[in-house]
């Protein structure tokens, strides 16, 4: 059931990125946990690079991936999606969808919409206190994202960052590094 509310959106982000052939990604976490810490979404926004993450078709040839999170007027989120096909220095595609809150409480759970009104989950699963990187999820466990601030996070951060995703339960193997 959860796969059939995903699969909208991934088909319209399929289709945005080109993708002629979807398939659902394997699972990689069959039992995706709750957000660890809560999230004030100011201190949330902003850009983040793209460090890590389950491939999935709708990003199928992309490296130096961003995401630009800003506040519009309505109090939903503005996401501005970019990365550059095939290389680092690559063809620029952008996609610009919007979030909002779900879970007030914890501001970790939001829903995303790149696509009239099919919206996805997104869960901030973990996070630093700092803000300097985020680890991002939803229920199925198909789809993990993690993301930093800087573009090329040391050795030490990315090494932490691994030890986090698999204490979250996540198939590493399935995990493919994004470069920047």
């Amino acid at each position: 059931m959860k796969m059939l509310r995903l699969a909208p959106l991934v088909m319209a982000l399929g289709l945005l990125a080109g993708c002629a052939v979807l398939s659902p990604p394997p699972m990689g976490n069959r039992a995706v946990p709750q957000p660890a810490r809560t999230v004030d979404i100011d201190r949330y926004l902003g850009r983040w690079y793209e460090v890590y993450r389950y491939d999935a078709a709708f990003q199928k040839d992309c490296e130096a991936v961003s995401a630009d999170y800003t506040r519009n007027p309505d109090g939903t989120i503005r996401v501005l999606n970019t990365c550059r096909k095939g290389a680092v220095d690559g063809p620029v595609k952008t996609v610009t969808g919007r979030a909002k809150i779900v879970d007030t409480a914890s501001g970790a759970k939001l829903k995303v919409s790149f696509f009239g009104p099919f919206y996805g989950d997104y869960w901030v699963l973990d996070r630093a206190e700092d803000y300097q990187w985020a680890i991002v999820g939803e229920p199925s466990g198909r789809y993990l994202w993690v993301l930093t601030r800087e573009p090329r996070p040391a050795e030490a951060v990315r090494g932490f960052l691994r030890r986090r995703v698999e204490q979250l339960g996540y198939d590493w193997s399935l995990v493919r590094e994004t470069r920047q």
